[in-house]
């Protein structure tokens, strides 16, 4: 192992050109920082050496404790609306931005550091955070990833060496986020609240230059901006909703202009398919339940479209509403369009007819109140490509309504010119077999409270690749035991 320190090659446009968007701010010094995953392949991605990387020094920088050369370390300004009630200053509390990264690609990335200690904008908190939620995120994302779906990823995650006071004490962690950027739908209402419209249009300009740099030149460039971000969130949550993956705190400022998930808290995925599940124990009213979230996506985007109003028609506020409520209701179709799309794949069906909308929505209805494992749905009904009749049925409490549908899904089929077994493979290459099982997750995240994470890391191979069924991994393909109970996921804030 090499002994050379890391060297991160930073280019901090955020830091140079959006002064008094955040303060300038260092990570708190930990006892003992010391890494306990490290992604090498995102590593060399960014261009890094995950050797010098995998060393006290590179474990220091990553956690906080000690700023990298070249860093400009700073916690970014925002607001936003929490549960629907609008908080004007949030800010990172508990977390700061290095610095930029260049990837091989070309691609500016952030590398963010989650749970580096107080800054101005902790608001009471301690500023940490401890090891089950980092290792949380770190497993979505990387599940996020491999099902490829727009997402932040973690680069690391360490532990401090310290215990935190989390309804008990628990290991002190720290998680070392890449991101397209940490621009948020709450990055504009900061200073949209504050009625700073300069500002306002210094982030959008510079969000346009980093994220659309098509539309520098355009006349129109604050609508188009717009109607990106509203094009990007439709897909995203198309996405989220095809695979039942619930975030759980659908936050204006848990919203990127990138189009990336971020900030995974209580966030699972359905056991069962329930357009009402809620898994977060905040969401008490379930405002941010699975059937749910692309309403939420368009409320938080008419957030950030008045943010940009009088960027729009700085002439004529009234033309400037009328130009962004067009744009809004855009998503509608959009997120339906994009729906369907995955609907089709995960289907079998690569053709398009006009009553497909009509047999997806028959689909959903058919499951609701069923207790249908929604991943293991998709993978049985792809066995039943070839079947003459539906074992898949068994997976229902009352399969008479998806019995008639059955039917008609597989009148259809008829209408593809493919080989079944051809339109067999289709649908497992876009239905997962290994999702973050709730139950898999926890049995992780409880044996890291230990300082053992064999089974973290086991999990982690598993969903590198969902897609594939690997002998001896049933257990990951499986419903939780009868005795795991109703799930229930926390901050860990």
């Amino acid at each position: 192992m090499t002994t050379q320190p890391p060297v991160f090659p930073f280019d901090n446009t955020y830091a140079r050109e959006l002064r008094g968007f955040y303060v300038p701010w260092e990570g708190a010094e930990v006892p003992a920082p010391f890494l306990v995953l490290l992604n090498k392949d995102l590593a060399e991605e960014l261009q890094l050496d995950a050797d010098a990387l995998n060393t006290p020094v590179g474990a220091a920088n990553l956690t906080g404790s000690r700023s990298p050369d070249g860093a400009a370390p700073l916690a970014q300004a925002y607001a936003g609306h929490q549960f629907g009630g609008f908080s004007p200053q949030l800010g990172d509390g508990r977390a700061i931005l290095l610095g930029e990264l260049i990837d091989r690609h070309g691609k500016r990335r952030d590398l963010h550091l989650k749970g580096s200690g107080r800054t101005p904008f902790s608001r009471g908190g301690d500023g940490k955070a401890v090891i089950g939620p980092v290792l949380r995120e770190y497993i979505m994302g990387e599940t996020m990833h491999a099902l490829g779906i727009p997402t932040t990823r973690a680069l690391a995650a360490g532990t401090t060496g310290e215990l935190i006071d989390r309804e008990g004490a628990k290991p002190g962690a720290v998680l070392a986020r890449i991101a397209s950027s940490h621009i948020r739908v709450g990055t504009f209402q900061f200073f949209a609240a504050r009625g700073e419209t300069d500002k306002v249009r210094q982030l959008a300009d510079y969000a346009i230059a980093r994220h659309d740099p098509d539309l520098t030149e355009a006349a129109d460039k604050y609508l188009q901006l717009l109607a990106r971000v509203i094009s990007r969130q439709a897909d995203l949550l198309s996405k989220w909703v095809l695979v039942g993956f619930v975030h759980g705190v659908m936050n204006t400022d848990n919203m990127t202009i990138s189009g990336e998930t971020i900030d995974y808290g209580p966030c699972a995925f359905l056991d069962t398919y329930d357009p009402d599940a809620v898994f977060s124990s905040i969401d008490e009213g379930g405002r941010y339940a699975y059937g749910k979230q692309p309403l939420i996506a368009q409320w938080n985007l008419a957030r950030l479209a008045e943010c940009l109003v009088p960027l729009i028609n700085p002439d004529d506020a009234d033309d400037a509403v009328r130009l962004a409520t067009n744009e809004l209701n855009k998503f509608p179709a959009l997120y339906q369009a994009a729906w369907l799309d995955g609907m089709r794949k995960k289907l079998g069906l690569a053709t398009e007819d006009h009553h497909d909308i009509d047999l997806a929505n028959a689909l959903m209805d058919a499951m609701k109140g069923q207790n249908v494992d929604y991943t293991a749905f998709f993978r049985s009904l792809a066995r039943e490509v070839e079947a003459d009749g539906s074992t898949t049925a068994a997976l229902f409490a009352d399969s008479t309504g998806f019995e008639h549908w059955f039917s008609h899904w597989k009148a259809r089929l008829e209408k593809e010119d493919a080989k079944a077994a051809d339109i067999a493979n289709r649908m497992n290459q876009a239905n997962p077999i290994y999702i973050p099982r709730n139950h898999k997750v926890e049995e992780a995240l409880a044996e890291a409270q230990s300082g053992n994470y064999e089974r973290t890391h086991k999990l982690l191979d598993v969903l590198k690749d969902p897609f594939t069924e690997r002998s001896g991994l049933e257990a990951y393909a499986g419903p939780a035991p009868d005795d795991f109970g109703p799930y229930r996921t926390f901050c860990g804030t």
